[in-house]
């Protein structure tokens, strides 16, 4: 893709994020995604990159892995185009049969999150995918899951990243964002 096209559809992308100052509470400026969700524009630019990323830097992906929920939004859409499958990964009590569970911190408090123990076969290659890095708990503890399945995590999908939290440095796995704040 084109340096300008690319520039084009990067714009599109941040121009359909609203702030929301002192949420989910005070001193938390939220990174809105619905306007993306919204506009099928700005949709499908969000999954061309994240598609031109995946096939460039990791053409042996087997799987995608998305967080819950709003990687649940972006992850199956861009496993579709890539013609691979999509799993889930959810907050703790969410998903049936057996489950394997990691606990982590986010910026404003702590969850678990778990996945189904047949999701993820060993020594498959994924990629985790979700809409915005932080502190990096949720991705971390992701991460922490694809180890307890023995799978390979090739790197983490974002569209946004907190820079001044630091979440990337505390990642095992590279992180791509399409938008750093």
């Amino acid at each position: 893709m084109a340096d300008s096209m690319r520039a084009q559809k990067l714009d599109l992308i941040f121009q359909h994020i609203r702030h929301f100052p002192d949420f989910p509470i005070k001193g938390i400026v939220f990174k809105d995604i619905c306007p993306i969700l919204k506009e099928p524009k700005a949709l499908a630019a969000v999954i061309d990159l994240f598609e031109e990323h995946v096939r460039k830097t990791h053409p042996h992906t087997e799987l995608i892995v998305g967080l819950e929920a709003r990687g649940f939004l972006f992850g199956p859409l861009l496993a579709q185009r890539l013609g691979i499958g999509f799993v889930l990964v959810r907050k703790k009590g969410k998903l049936p049969g057996p489950t394997v569970s990691a606990s982590y911190t986010l910026e404003y408090g702590t969850a678990e999150a778990e996945i189904q123990t047949d999701a993820v076969q060993p020594g498959q290659n994924v990629l985790i995918i979700d809409d915005l890095l932080a502190t990096g708990g949720s991705l971390h503890a992701a991460c922490e899951l694809m180890k307890k399945q023995k799978a390979h995590v090739l790197g983490c999908l974002v569209v946004i990243e907190l820079k001044d939290l630091g979440g990337a440095q505390r990642l095992p796995s590279p992180v791509f964002s399409l938008l750093q704040c």
